[in-house]
């Protein structure tokens, strides 16, 4: 069963690159859960969708896309719960992912309860 629970969450993580990747916001901000959190440093810390929303339009409009994560580690936390670390890499900067915090809903849909990303450079 862990297996399985680490798989899809990696697969959800993966499939929200690839949506921010295709400038998908909606799909990108739909897998924030209600109440999630967002904290980028050194840019601020958003709460739930809205902000989250306006924090990615206004990423994807600066041309940030061509997302790449590197040295991905997970951690299972529970049957329902994920840690993601490492690495990212995109036209705009590069960083770490301090935590993606994914969890299992009710209807089986991975969302992130929240993420911690930190901009080390920006081009």
């Amino acid at each position: 069963m862990h297996h399985h629970t680490l798989i899809n969450a990696l697969k959800a993580s993966q499939n929200w690159i690839n949506q921010f990747n295709h400038g998908n916001l909606d799909y990108c901000v739909a897998s924030f859960a209600d109440g999630a959190t967002l904290d980028v440093t050194p840019m601020g810390q958003y709460t739930g969708q809205q902000q989250i929303h306006d924090f990615w339009q206004a990423m994807l409009q600066s041309g940030a896309n061509d997302l790449v994560y590197r040295n991905t580690q997970v951690t299972l936390i529970s049957d329902d719960e994920v840690r993601l670390c490492g690495q990212w890499q995109m036209s705009i900067g590069r960083g770490k992912i301090l935590a993606e915090h994914w969890c299992r809903q009710g209807d089986g849909h991975w969302k992130l309860a929240s993420m911690k990303l930190e901009f080390s450079e920006q081009f």
